[in-house]
C-alpha cells in the first residue's frame, strides 16, 4: 500500500459508512457525545466572542423572521443556513471549555462535527440515524488526521481548527450522501483551508472559538460544493504541498486508515469533567485525589509541583497571569487552586473566583516540570501525577492514570444530563424544562425521522 491512496481510503470509508457497519456501543457512545455537546453549546450564551460570531452570522444572513433559514442557532433561537448556523452553534461550544476530547489526537470532535452535521441535517429533513452514523464519519476522520499530523503540528496549530474542517466536511459529506470520489474532492477544500494558531492565548483574544466556526462552516462548504463538481487537492493531506508538508515535521501517514472499521476512535473520546483546558486535568484530579486523602486544606499547602507532558508546557506555559475567564482555563495554577479550594473547576468557580486573591496567591505557587514518563505516554495516555508540598516540611504524592471523564472513568449518562443541566442554567441558554425535554429527544434521537428544532424558536 502506497502512502499516495491513504487520502482517498479515507474517505471512501467515510462516503459508504452504514449504520449497520457500527457496533451498537459505539452508536449508544454517538450519543452521549452528542447530548454532552448540546450542553456546551447553549452554555455558549452570553460570552461575548460567542455572540459577537452569532450577529455576525444573522446579519450575513440577511435574517428576515417571516423566512427564516432551515437550520438553528442554539443560543439566539434563530434560524438561517446551515453554513450561518453551523458557525454560530461551534463557537458557541467551544467556550466553555467543556465539550469532550480525544486524547491521541488532542482534538476536540464534537464541536466541529456536531454543529456542521446538525445544520445540514436540519436542512435537508435527515433522521436522527442518518445524525448519528455521519457524526461517527466525522469523528472517525477528523481524530485521524488529528493523529496523523502529530505532537509537532499541535505545538503551533490548534488541531481542532485545522483537522477540524476535515471532520465536518466528512459528516456533512456523508450526510449529502457524496460519493468517494466526491468525498476526496471534499477533503481536498476542506484541508486547504485549514487554520487556528495558538499565538492566540499570549494575549486572552477570542480566537479559539473563531477556530471551531471557521472549521464547521468551511467543512460544511466544502462538501455542498463538492456535491455540486467543485474539485479539490486529492493528496491533501499527505501530497508534496498537503497539509503534512505545511504543518508538521513528524506526521505518521499509516494512522489516517488505522484499522479503518474496526477501530471505532469516537468511543476513545473523553468527557470534560472540569470546566478548563484538558491539560489541567490529570494534575487537578491528582491534587485532589492528595487533598481529599489526607483531608488538607489550601493553607496547609506551600506549593505544588505538576508533573506534566511537554504539550502542557506548550499550550498553558504561556498563560502566567491571566486576565479574562477564558484564559484563567489554561493556566494550569489557577485550574489548581480552584480546586484545592472547592474541589471542582466548574464555570461558577472560574467566572466568580479565577482573580481572587486566595486563588492567585495559590495559583503562583503552582510549577510544571516536564516528566518523562508522563511524557512517554502522552498523548495516548494523560497521566496525571503531583508533588505537594506541606508547610510543615512533608511531601506528599498523587498520581492519576485516568482522568475523570476518560472511557475508563468515564461519565454515567445521569452525569452527562447533570452536566448539560447545570451548563444551561449557567449561561441562560435555556429553561431547565426547554433543556429536559430536548435532552430527552436526544436521548431517543435514532426514533426521530426527521430532525427538527431542539429549543423552541423566537
Amino acid at each position: 500500500m502506497t502512502t499516495e491512496h491513504l487520502s482517498r481510503q479515507l474517505a471512501s470509508f467515510a462516503a459508504k459508512l452504514k449504520i449497520s457497519d457500527i457496533p451498537n456501543d459505539v452508536i449508544n457512545r454517538a450519543e452521549d457525545l452528542l447530548v454532552d455537546w448540546f450542553g456546551s453549546a447553549v452554555a455558549g450564551k452570553g460570552a461575548r466572542p460567542v455572540e459577537t460570531i452569532t450577529q455576525f452570522a444573522q446579519n450575513m444572513g440577511g435574517f428576515d423572521s417571516a423566512h427564516p433559514g432551515p437550520s438553528e442557532i442554539l443560543i439566539s433561537r434563530n434560524s438561517s443556513s446551515p453554513f450561518l448556523a453551523a458557525m454560530a452553534n461551534a463557537a458557541a461550544s467551544h467556550v466553555a471549555e467543556q465539550d469532550d476530547v480525544h486524547n491521541g489526537s488532542v482534538f476536540h470532535p464534537a464541536t466541529v462535527v456536531f454543529p456542521p452535521a446538525l445544520a445540514c441535517a436540519q436542512a435537508i429533513g435527515a433522521s436522527g440515524e442518518d445524525l448519528l452514523v455521519a457524526a461517527v464519519a466525522g469523528y472517525e476522520v477528523g481524530i485521524r488526521v488529528g493523529e496523523f499530523l502529530g505532537r509537532s503540528h499541535y505545538k503551533v496549530f490548534h488541531t481542532t481548527g485545522t483537522a477540524g474542517t476535515l471532520a465536518a466536511a466528512a459528516a456533512v459529506g456523508h450526510l449529502l450522501k457524496l460519493n468517494p470520489e466526491q468525498m476526496l474532492h471534499a477533503f481536498g477544500s476542506a484541508g486547504t483551508q485549514s487554520a487556528g494558531l495558538w499565538e492566540f492565548l499570549r494575549d486572552a483574544a477570542d480566537s479559539k472559538q473563531l477556530h471551531t466556526a471557521h472549521a464547521a462552516a468551511t467543512g460544511l462548504m466544502s462538501a455542498y460544493i463538492a456535491q455540486a463538481g467543485f474539485t479539490g487537492a486529492e493528496h491533501i493531506l499527505e501530497g508534496k504541498q498537503g497539509l503534512a508538508a505545511g504543518m508538521t515535521s513528524d506526521a505518521d501517514p499509516s494512522k489516517l486508515i488505522d484499522r479503518l472499521g474496526s477501530r471505532w476512535a469516537l468511543a476513545e473520546t473523553s468527557f470534560k469533567y472540569h470546566a478548563s483546558c484538558r491539560h489541567t486535568h490529570p494534575a487537578a484530579d491528582a491534587l485532589l485525589q492528595v487533598m481529599l486523602a489526607n483531608k488538607l486544606k489550601p493553607s496547609d499547602i506551600a506549593k505544588v509541583e505538576t508533573l506534566v507532558h511537554q504539550g502542557a508546557i506548550d499550550v498553558l506555559g504561556p498563560v502566567t497571569d491571566p486576565a479574562t475567564v477564558h484564559q484563567s482555563k489554561f493556566s494550569m495554577g489557577t485550574v489548581l487552586a480552584l480546586v484545592a479550594h472547592y474541589q471542582f473547576a466548574g464555570l461558577q468557580e472560574f467566572d466568580q473566583h479565577f482573580h481572587d486573591e486566595a486563588i492567585c496567591l495559590f495559583r503562583d505557587r503552582v510549577t510544571m516540570t516536564l516528566d518523562l514518563e508522563v511524557d512517554a505516554a502522552y498523548p495516548q495516555r494523560w497521566i496525571g501525577k503531583v508533588k505537594v508540598y506541606l508547610n510543615n516540611g512533608q511531601i506528599l504524592e498523587g498520581r492519576v492514570d485516568e482522568p475523570k471523564g476518560d472511557p475508563g472513568n468515564t461519565l454515567s449518562r445521569a452525569e452527562i444530563t447533570d452536566k448539560a443541566l447545570r451548563l444551561a442554567a449557567f449561561s441562560g441558554g435555556a429553561s431547565p424544562a426547554e433543556m429536559a425535554k430536548a435532552i430527552d429527544l436526544l436521548w431517543n434521537i435514532r426514533k426521530q425521522t426527521k430532525i427538527g428544532p431542539l429549543l423552541p424558536h423566537n
